[in-house]
């Protein structure tokens, strides 16, 4: 009898230099250490009973097989009405938008689309994790600027904004398509009018297409508005548009988003879409659906979670962090370098484990949203949580005042 097991053949990598991500590293080390989770981005609150009911009525009306590949009518009919009423852009419903299995599928699909071998992307670092692997995957190749890190006389980093100037030097002729991300996960900047124009002005005469990832866009405080690339008629035809039911309903486990772009590159959208996807869950769509008719729904967002942002910075600032500006998302980013504690020398990684295995509190380093980490002493916490969650996450942050 044979003793030697049959072997695996080895293959190469399609993505050699992708590892587990850091969320999952962290989430693990939080659960090793039962820390309070603030590191991955969702919600530790229920969601809507209504929403709930909602699909429970879909699914006893026996919405149960596969929906058209585009989706659902009435969503996409849904989500045209929304765009139209606070950007001022209609979109074609049966042509031009497309329910997808979250943000990130969207994502994907819009870059294997439109990028070919050899075509240069533009990505604004930091950046959500999916953008270079997927860039990666369709051969193309990933050309990265970083936002510009603004400093205050002790070089301590307080905000961050759009390199213009290094914007501008990336794109050429080989550029297929630029990424951009508003509201920004991780910092909460938000892009504003002026910005989609000088936008516009480097794309004018090139072929560039622009991908805008607008997942956080009922997220925004302080009685701004999101600026969407919808609201900019030279833009919204080249471009793109990416949001989350999930993010906007609470429903992150859901996986249900949608992608909205002119009927020209939504055509090329969909011939990838129906082989890496092909459709998204039925009574789901039906129920959001539903539920999307009433604004309220989204348009409350912004002071529920400034509430909660208000109440989780003020409880940061008394520990000693040095809190950047927070415009948009459920994400705070705060300086630790300012605290008087011997870790505060640390590396971001080694700090945010650290904080998660001793103080049991987990959060994550701006770092890793970079691909060659760029140490700037700025972790970013969720506060997309319940009220109980962030004050006991705070009481254990408070002993980091104390330890010295």
């Amino acid at each position: 009898m044979d003793q030697n097991p049959p072997l695996t053949p080895v293959f190469p990598s399609r993505l050699p230099e992708v590892g587990t991500t850091v969320f999952t590293v962290m989430s693990a080390l939080a659960t090793k250490h039962q820390a309070i989770n603030l590191g991955q981005g969702f919600p530790d609150f229920p969601c809507d009973r209504e929403l709930i009911s909602e699909v429970n009525a879909a699914m006893l009306a026996d919405h149960n097989q596969y929906p058209p590949m585009t989706g659902v009518a009435e969503l996409r009919e849904g989500v045209a009405e929304k765009i139209s009423d606070l950007y001022s852009h209609h979109y074609d419903p049966d042509t031009e938008i497309t329910i997808t299995a979250g943000g990130t599928q969207g994502i994907l699909t819009a870059i294997l689309s439109c990028v070919s071998p050899g075509d240069e992307v533009v990505i604004i670092e930091p950046a959500y994790d999916s953008y270079r692997p997927s860039i990666e995957l369709a051969g193309g190749i990933t050309v990265a600027v970083s936002l510009l890190a603004n400093r205050n006389d002790h070089g301590c980093v307080t905000s961050y904004s759009i390199p213009w100037d290094d914007l501008a030097k990336a794109i050429n002729s080989k550029t297929r398509l630029i990424i951009i991300n508003t509201p920004h996960n991780p910092t909460g900047m938000v892009w504003q009018s002026s910005d989609l124009d000088r936008l516009a002005n480097l794309v004018r005469n090139t072929s560039a297409l622009v991908l805008s990832d607008e997942v956080y866009e009922h997220m925004v405080f302080d009685g701004r508005s999101h600026i969407s690339v919808a609201n900019h008629p030279e833009l919204v035809a080249r471009s793109f548009l990416i949001s989350s039911f999930g993010k906007t309903f609470h429903v992150t486990g859901w996986k249900v988003g949608y992608v909205a772009a002119p009927a020209v590159m939504m055509k090329e959208f969909h011939k990838v879409h129906q082989f890496n996807v092909f459709t998204v869950n039925t009574p789901m769509q039906y129920g959001i659906a539903k539920y999307l008719k009433k604004a309220d729904h989204y348009l409350g967002l912004p002071s529920f979670y400034q509430a909660k942002r208000d109440y989780f910075s003020k409880g940061l600032e008394q520990v000693g962090f040095k809190l950047l500006p927070v415009a948009a998302t459920y994400f705070q980013c705060a300086n630790y370098t300012t605290l008087d504690i011997a870790q505060s020398k640390m590396s971001e990684a080694e700090f945010c484990t650290w904080l998660t295995s001793e103080i049991g509190v987990a959060a994550i380093p701006v770092s890793a949203f970079y691909a060659k980490p760029m140490e700037s002493g700025v972790i970013r916490f969720c506060f997309a949580k319940k009220e109980e969650t962030l004050s006991a996450a705070l009481a254990r942050l408070q002993t980091l005042s104390k330890r010295n």
